[in-house]
């Protein structure tokens, strides 16, 4: 017997519109088919609560607030969700709007709603810097509960879905916000965990907000091509359906229009006009089993000719959201291309509902379907890549990045399959695998081919990842990855590499900051610290001295400040500075960098100015760009080398020499014979020279400036060379 409102032993409806009692009666007949009657009477009691905490609010349109959780609680009610999910529809923006308190909540339906409902709530108790910050946040916050529980975001889609349904009333400007943000994020969402209805009806939603001008147009000329193809598409699927039961495969055959926005974003695409988009419609085949989907497959190709390239075994290698399909595409009557999806019926629903279609929750991982492994490894990933974003704004870049639907299938060499975002190269397969083989990798081979690290992925691919103990990310890998799980990744690395670097930088300026005061260090007692660092609102002093590293403070201050605390400054000692050089090694990595305008190497005079957020640059005395007053003098430090200094330094030679035959290979030979590596090398005419010359830039890697005049002296002794100079800027 269906169950009613008025059946049940409730408090008194607050709301007394007889078509939201007629909504909500009609809501509860729906899931009659598969909730038992306890649960119907908890989801009644909690529309009877949320209606009450609604009582006199009304929607943009007018109608009673109420009207809108009782058509989210509808949407997931199609979906087949539990009990559960369903309360924290009806009740998502009672906290939010009403005042309701998550405790509140806990007492009258338990803790799994209360904190489905506050996975929804937005955070606004928070000050951010500026609206986009606050949306990243918010967004992050959810997804983060959207990990701990799925059913926070398919809540989250329904409740956009209803939004985006009735916002006429809204007014320009925030329907295309909200219409954006849907298309960027809440629609490749839908897609990614397989409800495909959903993410096409939001795709077609946001697109008539956005282009309003366009969907007019459009859907106009898809009802004008209705009336025009309707005879050739029912020969079409008469035909179909007469090849199958020929060849006695009982199937469901459907032909179905394709969405608005597919056929628009084909259009701009492929820079077609509508009437050239022919397969505007599609038809789907329902079997019974996977067997019999590919007995279809090749009935169908017998009955009109494939054409080539445009067949996709999505059943074998399914999709990263689970779904499973054969696609193909035939050669039909009148030139007419038709598309063709062909499924079991297990497939059909996983297409529609994604991860919904078979709702579960267990205590570990067993029994899990493989679309809820997928989407679990997804949401692990998502954690992943939030526990290294620096920020929520670089967070919910990395979710973007991550979001893109078209994905190519490559291969382990072992046979394991990895679905990654179109465009991934080498390192975002690294990471795929796991963070420490990204992290280490060196080289990649594809199909037993040495490749270089930024090579793009192609389908089918076999990739093996070549890694070292000792490697560590590269920060020019940022120009190159695709993922968001690669960049979050080598981002974080390079953060707290950098960190680490920065502090190590500035414990040594700090120290010569206490030098120039003429103070010894050992002045300053851990409670010195204490209170410097509660004066300035800092965590640790490695936050202090990275900041100091990075030219966020100046050492001096820093010191001076330090001493006052002690008790131990006086002026009057500070009067007579002595120098204080801090020793440089030049390989310090981020933390210490040679400019580029003056290309230092030991044995150079050397100045240092500690630039904001890049640490210590070194410059030469006589760099131009001090000669010219670019760099603040004040901001200069004494610097030296330091007398172990092992590596190589890039310094530009420019070479004027007569054009004649072996001479470049000359140079190269004197530049070898002074142990010098060449990185670089450009020719060019020479201004005010004739022809007979040639001016050639050589990069040389040298130890320090007693290496480099020994490859000058090389050069000087060729009979070609007429000028050898070494390049300032």
């Amino acid at each position: 017997m269906e169950m009613l409102l008025a059946d049940i032993d409730l408090p008194e409806l607050a709301s007394t519109a007889p078509d939201v009692f007629a909504d909500a009666n009609r809501f509860l007949s729906l899931n009659a088919s598969y909730l038992k009657l306890e649960d119907r009477q908890f989801l009644a009691a909690a529309f009877c609560f949320a209606d009450a905490s609604h009582r006199g609010q009304v929607r943009r349109s007018g109608e009673p607030y109420i009207s809108h959780p009782l058509a989210v609680a509808t949407i997931l009610t199609q979906w087949k969700l539990d009990a559960q999910a369903l309360a924290g529809a009806l009740l998502h923006d009672v906290m939010e709007d009403s005042g309701v308190t998550k405790l509140e909540l806990t007492e009258k339906f338990g803790k799994t709603v209360a904190e489905l409902v506050d996975g929804m709530s937005k955070i606004d108790k928070l000050e951010f810097q500026s609206k986009e910050e606050a949306q990243a946040e918010n967004f992050r916050k959810m997804l983060l509960a959207m990990a701990r529980d799925l059913r926070v975001m398919l809540i989250k889609l329904a409740d956009r879905l209803h939004n985006m349904r009735t916002m006429d009333a809204m007014r320009a400007d925030k329907q295309k916000r909200i219409a954006r943000e849907t298309m960027e994020i809440y629609a490749p969402i839908a897609n990614r965990i397989g409800l495909n209805s959903a993410y096409q009806e939001l795709d077609d939603l946001a697109f008539k907000y956005l282009h309003p001008n366009r969907y007019g147009v459009l859907s106009k000329a898809l009802k004008a091509a209705r009336g025009n193809r309707r005879e050739v598409v029912g020969k079409i699927l008469d035909s179909i359906k007469d090849k199958l039961a020929a060849a006695k495969i009982e199937a469901s055959v459907t032909g179905r229009e394709k969405n608005l926005y597919s056929i628009y974003r084909k259009m701009q695409e492929k820079q077609l006009s509508f009437s050239e988009v022919l397969d505007i419609y599609a038809f789907r085949v329902i079997v019974k089993d996977v067997p019999t989907s590919y007995l279809t497959l090749g009935a169908l190709h017998a009955l009109f000719k494939p054409i080539p390239g445009k067949f996709k075994d999505y059943i074998a290698i399914p999709k990263a959201n689970g779904y499973q399909s054969l696609h193909t595409t035939l050669f039909g009557p009148y030139g007419t291309p038709i598309e063709i999806q062909i499924r079991s019926g297990d497939m059909h629903r996983i297409a529609d509902a994604g991860v919904a279609s078979h709702w579960m929750y267990k205590s570990g991982d067993e029994g899990f379907s493989d679309v809820q492994k997928k989407t679990h490894q997804w949401l692990q990933s998502l954690l992943e890549m939030q526990t290294e974003s620096g920020d929520a704004v670089e967070f919910l870049e990395h979710i973007k990045v991550d979001l893109f639907p078209d994905q190519v299938y490559v291969f382990t060499p072992k046979g394991k399959i990895f679905n990654m975002p179109a465009g991934s190269c080498c390192v975002d397969f690294a990471y795929a695998v796991h963070s420490d083989i990204g992290d280490s990798c060196i080289a990649a081979k594809i199909n037993h081919e040495l490749v270089p690290l930024r090579t793009r992925l192609k389908n089918g691919d076999q990739v093996e990842i070549v890694s070292a103990v000792h490697a560590r990310p590269n920060p020019s890998w940022l120009t190159f990855v695709t993922t968001g799980k690669a960049r979050s990744h080598i981002r974080h690395f390079l953060k707290s590499l950098r960190f680490e670097e920065s502090v190590l930088l500035g414990d040594r300026l700090l120290a010569q900051g206490f030098a120039s005061l003429n103070q010894p260090l050992q002045l300053v007692s851990d409670d010195v610290w204490e209170r410097y660092l509660k004066e300035n609102g800092e965590k640790s002093r490695e936050v202090v001295k990275a900041e100091l590293g990075l030219g966020k403070r100046l050492a001096m201050v820093v010191a001076k400040r330090l001493l006052q605390l002690a008790g131990n400054w006086q002026e009057e000692l500070a009067g007579g500075r002595k120098t204080a050089a801090v020793a440089v090694r030049g390989s310090e990595g981020m933390a210490i960098q040679c400019a580029r305008c003056c290309n230092p190497i030991p044995g150079d005079p050397i100045l240092g100015f500690v630039k904001k957020d890049q640490g210590l640059v070194i410059h030469t005395h006589d760099c131009p760009q001090i000669a010219h007053g670019r760099i603040d003098s004040e901001k200069l430090i004494d610097v030296e080398w330091d007398a172990d200094v092992n590596r190589l330094f890039d310094v530009p030679v420019r070479i004027l020499a007569q054009n004649d035959r072996g001479t470049l290979a000359a140079i190269a030979m004197a530049i070898a014979d002074a142990d010098a590596n060449i990185t670089a090398v450009a020719t060019q005419e020479p201004e005010g020279f004739s022809e007979r010359y040639m001016q050639i830039q050589f990069t040389l890697q040298v130890s320090n400036r007693t290496h480099l005049a020994k490859v000058m002296k090389n050069l000087r002794q060729l009979p070609s060379a007429y000028r050898i100079q070494r390049m300032r800027t």
